[in-house]
């Protein structure tokens, strides 16, 4: 008996699927740039703010070479229509991006918080300074909880990883651990906001699944 080959896990998905998943990026991306952008002006006009981090918490030391492994989600968001290679599957990924930028969105409103970390300074930072305070400044202030950045991350992840084999869903995984952890290592979120961004990914993506 000869078994089915599996397809490849990154290949070339022709012009035309680039294209709708191009146009789907875009409509994603403004949907983000309004409801996180909305969000943290909204937060900058109000004074109330809740404490989302422990004391110990501020004893976590800045690793700025994370700031590597924090940037990463972009290649997530490039390589999915060579992984996600149906119509059908991109706009899967559009969708649960949608809904858990809405649904977080709706958490940065309901929990006003800012960081409790210092401000890095650029000795602290080193050679990683520039990556470093262009990801501070697309982080914006005040969106804490949950972490889009890890929510959005584990969403693709989890959609990537039926096409993978066993390694692959490891390394997968584990990338969408690391990034989790870049985003504390680098004292842009804390534990709660890495944590909950991670079970809001998971939530959608078994909605999405069903």
């Amino acid at each position: 008996m000869i078994s089915a080959q599996r397809e490849p896990f990154f290949a070339w998905p022709g012009w035309a699927h680039l294209r709708i998943a191009w146009l789907q990026t875009v409509l994603v991306s403004a949907w983000f740039a309004f409801v996180f952008g909305g969000a943290n002006w909204v937060t900058a006009q109000r004074v109330t703010r809740v404490r989302v981090h422990f004391d110990a918490e501020l004893q976590i030391p800045l690793i700025p070479s994370f700031t590597l492994i924090y940037m990463s989600i972009y290649g997530l968001f490039l390589v999915a229509p060579f992984v996600l290679r149906t119509g059908r599957e991109i706009t899967n990924l559009a969708v649960a991006q949608t809904i858990t930028i809405t649904v977080a969105g709706i958490g940065f409103l309901l929990i006003p918080a800012k960081l409790a970390f210092p401000v890095a300074t650029d000795s602290e930072l080193g050679i990683w300074r520039g990556m470093f305070r262009l990801a501070d400044r697309l982080n914006l202030d005040y969106n804490l909880v949950p972490s889009l950045h890890v929510a959005l991350s584990v969403v693709c992840v989890e959609l990537f990883v039926p096409h993978a084999n066993l390694g692959g869903k490891i390394l997968l995984r584990t990338w969408g651990v690391l990034i989790a952890a870049s985003t504390v290592f680098t004292h842009q979120h804390h534990v709660v906001d890495a944590v909950t961004g991670f079970l809001l990914a998971l939530a959608v993506v078994k909605i999405m699944r069903r």
